[in-house]
């Protein structure tokens, strides 16, 4: 379980975080040899309801600010205990941002640890802010970190949004991947993205590769990393 009653943040944030009971899980993300860890992605698990019905739950009450703190937070307290050396992906709402004391109490915390080994993955939910965007996207660079788009293709996250946020890692969507190797169309429209994003020097990212096949598959095309039940589950 994490807890946040020790971090150096204002009182009225860690009221709202204590009321929180979640856990974090991590799943891997390999590079083409699929064995070789990349990155490992923080996943948020609560303890008493899914990880939507809590964001549902908070987005109507108007609170996702909270999800979006005690994620940073939690994910990297998890993170440093369990000893992880790869980069950390974080999930990040694109309509939100730490505010510049919590930034600040966040860089006290961890200190130069976290520098160069974050990935920042802005979601597709539920909407983009051009404000916190340019905000977060100075803190992200100052700290020599990473951005990567997550579900490319679904939701708000498409080619306009690669274009302004610039990242350096695209995430494909499952929709995308799901039966490549025996799915013609979805095989064209992989072949069409790859030269699009790498002529960027954009990383992309294989999301849910559950099969042996559509690894092949996509290691034949020549994406550059991979994550799914195929290699190895959220742990």
């Amino acid at each position: 379980m994490i807890f946040y009653d020790h971090l150096p943040l204002d009182k009225d944030i860690l009221k709202a975080l204590g009321e929180l009971s979640i856990n974090y899980v991590f799943q891997p993300i390999f590079q083409a040899d699929g064995e070789t860890v990349y990155a490992r992605e923080a996943l948020m698990r609560p303890t008493e309801m899914t990880v939507t019905d809590l964001i549902e739950d908070y987005a109507r009450k108007e609170k996702l600010h909270v999800l979006e703190v005690a994620t940073f937070f939690g994910a990297m307290q998890a993170y440093f205990l369990r000893g992880y050396e790869e980069r950390v992906s974080i999930n990040s709402f694109p309509s939100d941002c730490m505010r510049g004391e919590e930034a600040d109490a966040f860089l006290e915390y961890f200190g130069g640890e976290i520098r160069g080994r974050m990935i920042i993955e802005s979601l597709e939910y539920p909407y983009f802010s051009m404000e916190h965007w340019k905000i977060k996207h100075e803190s992200v660079r100052y700290m020599d970190n990473l951005f990567a788009v997550d579900d490319f293709g679904s939701g708000i996250n498409d080619f306009e949004r690669v274009e302004i946020i610039a990242p350096d890692l695209v995430k494909l969507d499952r929709e995308l991947i799901s039966g490549i190797d025996h799915i013609s169309e979805k095989q064209d429209n992989v072949k069409k993205l790859i030269p699009y994003f790498h002529e960027k020097d954009i990383l992309i990212v294989a999301e849910g590769v559950e099969e042996k096949e559509e690894f092949d598959c996509l290691r034949d095309m020549g994406v550059d990393l991979y994550q799914g039940y195929y290699l190895a589950r959220p742990a």
